[in-house]
């Protein structure tokens, strides 16, 4: 990972070259890996986050439009279809606890590669129901697999827990 980038100082371009740099370092300063991999697992949560809360009706207990959509409204857009989802309730249960249960864990930054996976494959989902959204549905799988990569930063439950196991050893 490249984190510092100088200019060689040559003539007339010493000024821009000092003025890059300064502008790479303001930039570095404001950007740290921590705070990105914070803002990434938020803007990756919220739209989840929306959408989960969207098919409760109370707790374990799934509004009736949830149920609707998923057995009316929803296509899997597949070669040969487009087809019904199967067991229609079921998938909207399962849609619903992952869009509320990863979301909290990518918030509190436990479990957050596992919950950024989970993420991933209900990205991959959504892509096959609703293909035109693939723009912002590429925005969320890239989110997520940044998050697997890198993942959660120094701000997250996962990093303390590492953090306490490294010093009990």
């Amino acid at each position: 990972m490249i984190t510092d980038q100088r200019m060689p100082a040559s003539g007339s371009l010493q000024p821009l070259g000092l003025l890059v740099d300064k502008a790479n370092q303001l930039v570095q300063t404001l950007a740290t890996p921590s705070l990105v991999q914070l803002v990434l697992r938020v803007a990756l949560a919220v739209p989840f986050w929306r959408s989960g809360m969207l098919k409760w009706a109370g707790f374990l207990r799934l509004n009736d439009t949830a149920v609707t959509l998923f057995s009316d409204e929803f296509m899997l857009h597949l070669p040969g279809g487009p087809y019904h989802f199967p067991a229609p309730a079921v998938m909207a249960f399962l849609s619903g606890s992952g869009e509320i249960m990863f979301p909290i864990l990518l918030l509190l930054g436990l479990g957050t590669r596992f919950a950024a996976l989970g993420l991933l494959f209900m990205t991959v989902i959504v892509e096959l129901t609703v293909p035109d959204g693939w723009p912002i549905h590429l925005t969320w799988a890239a989110m997520a697999l940044g998050i697997m990569a890198y993942g959660p930063g120094n701000v997250s439950l996962d990093h303390l827990i590492c953090r306490a196991r490294s010093q009990a050893r």
